[in-house]
């Protein structure tokens, strides 16, 4: 079958028409594109062509360059309580007007974008961040830079960093703490009358996956420190993000670990005050336990001349479990004196004879003197003797009774002391809020 004959004379003249429109505007695309990159090279090379990157824009104008910043943070991990600094990752943006780069788009070239080895042809503002620590520009796998010309000499530049910067951390209330972590940016070399920094509104956006593992961001707050340095004017300005920490970790490994190890020091009390090896080895192992932990986490801690709030808790806990163990001291030598007492009155008793006078002695204040001694015990038949063992039996029972009373008032004392102390803790560093910010030593 012909091919003609299978497909109608105005449907195959149809097909043909479209073909040929394609192709035709396919041409007409491309020699335009081609012609807007030549247009494009052209406007660089006239551009580029007597500019000086070593000169600012306003070198001859008698008016400052206006450098408009904002940043983009992905992501701020790593907020060390050690070293008091944070790392942060962010795209740094920066926008100023370069009257040397303006050019005529009449021929439709509404921006030039360069690539990054004819970035460094053009002057780019000598903004530096003055608490920073550490820092580098990605160049995984090119350069992570871009810059934008326009038409009205607008240039438009942006940078991927990351760094390290300095955090003064206020841990009085650590860690039921609130952190301020500032960035401040300067020009190093250029005074107010040549550059001006200043913040672009917004002066920052996060990223939708920005999560911090402690701290939550409440808010931030940008504004301006122009700051004087050897009589000449610079210009400056900072962003401030307030941190919140977060509470979970710090409750799960230290606050209910070390409470629950003070409760354990309460087992003390419902113990027979003869079971003095266990009370003992109890007493010690919740000492030993408070001491481990607060050697543990403050080796974590910058050292720092104030009280933080965590010192104040292991401090009452160890105190607690240290009240424990006196208590349980003094409860012993009172019941080993009630004892002794107890073994003086069972001690068999001596009929001292001398000539017509007959007396008692115990053996154990018995001397050798002449006359006849005969061992006897106690009896009905004895008054004195019952006298005596009355007096010592009333006072055995009277201080056995007391050392079991200790244990019965400590029982109640104690856990109320650790209740009112913790009402008072809790409500003084929620609602406490500090002034001043306390120098690190």
């Amino acid at each position: 079958m012909d091919f003609h004959s299978y497909y109608p004379t105005s449907v195959y003249g149809t097909r043909s028409l479209c073909v040929f429109l394609s192709v035709l505007l396919l041409w007409t695309g491309c020699s335009g594109a081609s012609a807007i990159n030549s247009t494009r090279k052209e406007i660089l090379d006239s551009l580029l062509n007597g500019y000086d990157a070593w000169i600012s824009p306003s070198y001859d104008q008698g008016r400052p360059v206006i450098d408009i910043i904002q940043l983009y943070i992905l992501s701020i991990d790593s907020i060390r309580d050690t070293n008091m600094d944070y790392t942060m990752s962010f795209y740094f943006r920066q926008r100023w007007i370069d009257e040397r780069l303006k050019y005529n788009n009449s021929h439709g070239v509404d921006v030039i974008e360069l690539d990054t080895k004819i970035m460094e042809k053009i002057w780019v503002p000598d903004i530096y961040f003055v608490n920073e620590k550490q820092a580098t520009m990605h160049d995984v796998t090119v350069p992570n830079k871009m810059m934008y010309l326009y038409p009205n000499g607008l240039v438009l530049y942006s940078a991927r960093i990351s760094g390290m910067f300095s955090c003064m951390m206020n841990l009085q209330k650590y860690p039921l703490d609130r952190q301020i972590c500032s960035l401040r940016l300067e020009s190093y070399a250029h005074s107010a009358k040549n550059l001006v920094v200043r913040w672009r509104t917004p002066a920052v956006e996060f990223s939708p996956t920005l999560l911090l593992p402690q701290f939550e961001i409440e808010k931030h707050h940008s504004s301006i420190c122009d700051t004087l340095y050897m009589g000449i004017n610079y210009s400056c300005i900072f962003l401030d993000i307030h941190l919140k920490r977060n509470h979970g970790y710090y409750i799960t490994q230290i606050y209910v670990p070390s409470a629950l190890v003070v409760v354990l020091s309460w087992v003390n009390f419902w113990l027979t005050v003869d079971a003095v090896p266990a009370r003992i080895s109890l007493g010690l192992l919740t000492v030993l336990t408070t001491t481990t932990q607060s050697t543990s986490f403050f080796s974590n801690l910058q050292k720092v001349s104030y009280v933080k709030a965590l010192d104040v808790w292991l401090a009452v806990c160890m105190l607690f479990v240290f009240a424990a163990l006196l208590e349980f001291a003094y409860v012993n030598v009172t019941y080993r004196v009630t004892n002794r007492r107890k073994s003086i009155q069972d001690l068999p008793m001596f009929i001292h004879k001398n000539g017509d006078q007959t007396r008692f002695e115990s053996i154990f204040f018995s001397k050798k003197e002449e006359g006849e001694k005969q061992k006897v015990y106690p009896s009905k038949n004895q008054p004195s003797t019952n006298r005596k063992a009355g007096l010592l039996g009333s006072l055995y029972s009277k201080e056995r009774e007391k050392a079991r009373n200790i244990d019965r008032i400590s029982r109640i004392v104690f856990p109320l002391t650790f209740l009112v102390f913790n009402i008072a803790y809790w409500c003084v560093y929620f609602l406490w809020e500090p002034t001043q910010e306390p120098k690190t030593s």
